[in-house]
């Protein structure tokens, strides 16, 4: 390991001031900081690395590996990951897979063990942790928390199974991850009492500041999907110790554009004060989990970056450990392993389907129950809709953007439940995924059975995948990775979703992100209606409807 020493304006976040001066580095960690002179107009800044404080790695597509090498160029050294997408499709051997490889690169990957697997009774999943499980993975010194409690009514009823796992974090010194959706008042303060301290899924500020109040640390998130930052940002100012930033999802196109260095920008732009908002990007995080990641500071670890300016964040060289990883936008080295498809896991077991099995017989109702989704929103609306009847059978309505969509059962052959939902936009074909929160059944949405049914085959080919088909056309991005990740290059990954995600608004849709969308049809913890593999589910009866 190298010895060096580098010069700059360096950041001092806690002391909240800014001089320039020089950074010695030793065996990977920090010798000394010595000033030389003020803050210097023109020179680049150094900076601890950013971390994101909570994000599901699967949902970029990429293997910890891959994903590392993107996130490496924008200054993240570290991430808070949640590998319950894995383990609901894989169980232990999942998160096994997860940590393992994660370990193949110097990245400063933070894995917690998954507090809801399955996530609900009302859906098929591949695997089921216990307490026990979940105990045996808190026990390892690399699992930093309890991941995020998203059975927030098995926490308010008392549900034993809930509370023990909760417990186990307690009792190992690890904190737990909320996931309170809405929950307000005396329901929340209920969640919180019994020991979870964080919450990324608050849609408004009154929310937001309620949970503040209340002493819940919030993680503003801005994902491919979900988008709380304009809703939250301004509450950064009065609340610095006990905000973080986070992505949650993330598609392998929008990390190639950019991580939370983007947050930062946006945030210096909204007027936010730079150690406020630094304080939320790179310190926060460690201070909650007890990170094994540096902040600057003397015997710290070398995780810092050197960036551009304090306005866009470009970044221009980030350390792990002392290494040089990543420079001007490119990885340093070739840290990154390739990964063979025999080393990696899956859970995949339906035959081929049927056109007719795509069916939705007429019943002579007047009107039919349909999932509005929002673009850039987990959450969906209830609306009703007059059913369009042809041979007896509902179909998809165009006129009216009311498509049909389907969740079928990949882990065994099973009936599929179809319903309809409003606003994907699209005009020809389908499209179909196996990434669909939070058990990862096939879920699809199309004009037609024709398109539906080959858009769903074409995913069982591939045991995992997305998928576009229309006007004559197919296109398929193979994840073979427990059918969410795919085990190539993360930039060649991004290209062909990228072009994938042009096919579906080719196709006609409207939305922003419309595999990212589809995939969120099936997450039954969030509200109001969604659909699972057992049909259409209410999120805020918590039953079928």
């Amino acid at each position: 390991m190298s010895n060096f020493k580098v010069e700059g304006n360096i950041i001092n976040i806690t002391k909240r001031n800014i001089f320039f001066g020089e950074v010695a580095v030793e065996d990977g960690k920090i010798k000394s900081i010595s000033k030389i002179s003020e803050q210097q107009e023109g020179a680049h800044f150094i900076s601890p690395g950013f971390i994101d404080s909570h994000v599901h790695i699967e949902s970029s597509m990429l293997i910890p590996s891959e994903f590392a090498r993107l996130a490496v160029v924008h200054g993240t050294v570290s991430t808070i990951s949640d590998p319950h997408e894995i383990a609901n499709v894989c169980g232990m051997e999942g998160v096994e897979f997860m940590i393992k490889n994660g370990n193949t690169v110097p990245f400063k990957f933070n894995f917690g063990a998954p507090s809801c697997v399955p996530a609900t009774i009302f859906e098929t999943a591949g695997a089921e942790l216990d307490h026990d499980d979940v105990k045996s993975l808190l026990e390892r010194p690399e699992i930093k928390y309890l991941s995020e409690m998203m059975n927030f009514p098995g926490v308010l009823y008392k549900d034993e199974e809930v509370l023990k796992k909760i417990a186990a974090a307690h009792d190992l010194g690890k904190p737990v991850d909320g996931h309170a959706p809405g929950l307000r008042g005396d329901a929340v303060q209920q969640y919180i009492n019994a020991g979870i301290s964080t919450d990324h899924e608050c849609f408004t500020a009154d929310e937001a500041l309620d949970k503040l109040q209340r002493g819940m640390k919030i993680l503003i998130r801005e994902g491919s999907a979900a988008k709380n930052f304009e809703a939250l940002i301004d509450l950064l100012n009065d609340w610095p110790e006990m905000m973080m930033f986070c992505s949650d999802d993330k598609h392998p196109d929008s990390l190639v554009e950019n991580h939370i260095n983007q947050l930062c920008a946006r945030a210096v732009e909204k007027g936010i004060n730079i150690f406020n908002i630094l304080r939320a990007a790179c310190i926060n995080p460690i201070l909650h989990y007890k990170l094994d990641v540096g902040s600057l500071q003397i015997n710290d670890d070398a995780d810092f970056i050197i960036i551009e300016d304090l306005k866009n964040f470009r970044v221009k060289q980030t350390y792990i450990d002392g290494l040089l990883l990543a420079e001007n936008g490119t990885v340093v080295g070739d840290w990154v392993k390739h990964v063979e498809d025999r080393e990696s896991v899956n859970h995949f077991d339906c035959s081929l389907k049927k056109e007719e099995d795509f069916i939705y017989p007429f019943s002579g109702q007047k009107e039919i129950p349909v999932i509005e989704a929002l673009d850039g929103q987990l959450i969906t609306n209830r609306i009703s809709a007059k059913p369009k009847v042809l041979n007896q059978n509902v179909i998809s309505d165009l006129e009216n953007d009311i498509l049909k969509m389907v969740v079928v059962n990949r882990y065994h052959d099973a009936p599929i439940a179809v319903s309809f939902v409003k606003n994907f936009g699209l005009k020809l074909g389908a499209i179909a995924s196996s990434v669909a929160h939070d058990s990862h059944n096939i879920i699809a949405v199309g004009v037609d059975d024709k398109s539906i049914c080959e858009a769903v085959n074409l995913v069982i080919n591939e045991t995992g995948g997305v998928v576009a088909v229309g006007s004559g056309k197919k296109e398929v991005l193979a994840l073979p990775v427990a059918g969410l990740m795919s085990n190539h290059n993360g930039y060649q990954v991004a290209e062909s979703y990228t072009s994938i995600d042009q096919f579906a608004k080719d196709l006609g849709s409207t939305l922003l992100a419309p595999f990212m969308t589809l995939s969120f049809m099936a997450l039954l913890v969030i509200p109001h209606l969604k659909l699972s593999d057992k049909g259409l589910f209410d999120g805020d009866e918590f039953k079928f409807v």
